[in-house]
């Protein structure tokens, strides 16, 4: 009897299982818009498992060194949708009241009693639009996109969104577009040159994977790319660390959150930056190698404390700053030559995707011709295509260059592997040799500090102090000012010096 009990059992065990293979196997996964399939969600009571991209993408996110990135700093703007308890007037206020100048405008929001039943969207009128311009005036905050809006899927209305972008003067339009087909959409951003970013809404919404946004950004117009929200990703069980990787170069606009936790279950929800599990610190570090050039918007969307964000943004404001590296220095290269000249032959090539600046020919100088510097902290990575790369950075050069007589009246801080005592890297050129060597081996990208005070230079390389000196003319050098333009010399082609992140802090 007991052999023919357990026999029965084993049955009913077998039949058991052929019948969940069978239901599974009629259930098929989800799929993408870029053809990727989804995990189906899991089962009631189970907890949610996290879903990565790539082992490829998780690998580098696990072994990436964030922890000394300097992290730029990053233009704020606030999503209106926080303040959605508030009509738009009277968010102008809240922002004037919280120091922040920018916003992105959201469509449906009341404007104001001023305005009864009107709403911030594309559908108002030029006399609507004007007051709300005056408005924005006299609250000293400017609307720089606009979103997350509905485009249409037809030219009439793509093109009211772009008219409506270009006569409120913003220049990014945040949507999640149902055609699949961007054919008009490049039409239209090169027309208009306004940005299209795609926002990225958790399921079922159609761009919830970081890979559906990739595969209909990759390859189109450079105004079109993502509006890159953390928070989202961090509903749907994606790690943002990974989508930001995978985005690189694509990310036109942030909205930028930090949540308790990831996924949607009990007491999940928005948190002030810095105090949540979002890694924003990591985040911030690969925007910064991203060089990426939009703004930090913030997007608080914790209910409870929608009649009052104020405090949460305060404190989110408060981190963001405290990890800050370039808090109160002024990029002065970005990705573009706007304020910089050159003299002399030869010239430096500079790379809009990246932001790095590429010495050809010479010898010459780039030199930035916006301002002279007396007392300042400069900042910069560069890196040497070869021990023989030559190169320097002029400090106080005291007139604008037309010839070269700013080689004797300026210093240079010399870039010269290859070279020994007052010509090698970290030389104060032809006067002062290095306290030591602390340049990296060529390819590798190297951090130099100069600090000019009064006539103190003391110079960092890689974090040694390399020079702490009492300016003097010496060498080639017949005399100096106490104030004057900054600028990198190019050399030659065959070992060129590549330079990025150029920072100035005014002391």
């Amino acid at each position: 009897m007991t052999k023919r009990i357990a026999f029965i059992l084993f049955v009913l065990l077998i039949a058991c299982g052929a019948v969940l293979q069978f239901a599974l196997a009629q259930t098929p996964a989800r799929a993408d818009a870029g053809g990727l399939a989804q995990t189906p969600a899991p089962a009631p009571g189970v907890a949610p498992q996290m879903r990565h991209i790539s082992p490829e993408l998780q690998k580098k996110v696990e072994t990436a060194n964030t922890k000394d990135v300097r992290i730029k700093k990053f233009p704020f703007a606030m999503q209106a949708w926080t303040f959605r308890r508030f009509t738009f007037f009277e968010m102008l206020a809240k922002l004037k009241e919280l120091g922040v100048g920018y916003v992105q405008a959201y469509p449906g929001q009341a404007l104001g009693a001023e305005l009864p039943n009107l709403k911030f969207d594309h559908n108002m009128t030029d006399a609507t639009m004007a007051t709300v311009k005056d408005k924005l005036k006299e609250a000293g905050v400017t609307v720089v996109a606009y979103g997350v809006c509905d485009i249409g899927q037809t030219e009439a209305s793509m093109r009211q969104i772009f008219n409506f972008a270009r006569k409120m003067g913003f220049r990014t339009v945040v949507c999640e577009p149902a055609d699949d087909d961007f054919t008009l959409l490049e039409k239209l951003v090169k027309e208009y040159d306004i940005q299209i970013a795609i926002h990225n809404h958790p399921a079922p919404a159609k761009y919830n994977l970081p890979e559906t946004v990739f595969a209909h950004v990759d390859g189109k117009d450079a105004r079109i790319g993502s509006c890159f929200d953390n928070g989202h990703f961090m509903r749907g069980m994606n790690d943002p660390r990974e989508a930001l990787k995978l985005l690189e170069g694509r990310i036109l606009d942030v909205h930028l959150k930090d949540r308790t936790d990831y996924g949607t279950g009990r007491g999940q929800d928005d948190t002030p930056w810095g105090q949540g599990k979002g890694s924003l610190r990591d985040l911030l570090a690969e925007l910064t190698l991203q060089d990426y050039a939009g703004y930090l918007t913030m997007e608080y969307e914790k209910e409870s404390e929608a009649k009052d964000p104020g405090p949460a943004i305060k404190a989110s404001l408060a981190y963001v700053k405290s990890v800050t590296y370039y808090e109160g220095y002024e990029q002065i290269f970005k990705r573009e030559k706007y304020g910089w000249n050159h003299y002399g032959p030869g010239y430096f090539e500079a790379d809009p995707k990246t932001g790095v600046l590429k010495g050809q020919g010479g010898m010459g100088l780039l030199w930035y011709s916006a301002k002279k510097y007396k007392d300042f902290i400069l900042e910069c990575d560069y890196k040497c295509a070869t021990p023989e790369t030559n190169s320097g950075i002029f400090v106080r050069v005291p007139d604008v260059p037309t010839s070269d007589d700013y080689i004797y009246r300026s210093f240079e801080i010399q870039i010269y592997d290859a070279g020994k005592d007052i010509h090698v890297t970290g030389a104060v050129y032809d006067i002062q040799a290095p306290k030591l060597n602390a340049f990296l081996p060529a390819g590798e990208w190297n951090h130099i500090k100069i600090e000019f005070r009064g006539a103190h230079l003391r110079i960092e390389l890689n974090g040694k102090l390399i020079q702490d000196w009492e300016a003097k003319p010496g060498g080639k050098v017949k005399d100096f000012a106490l104030a004057g333009y900054i600028g990198f010399q190019n050399h030659d082609s065959l070992a060129p010096p590549y330079f990025r992140n150029i920072y100035v802090k005014e002391l």
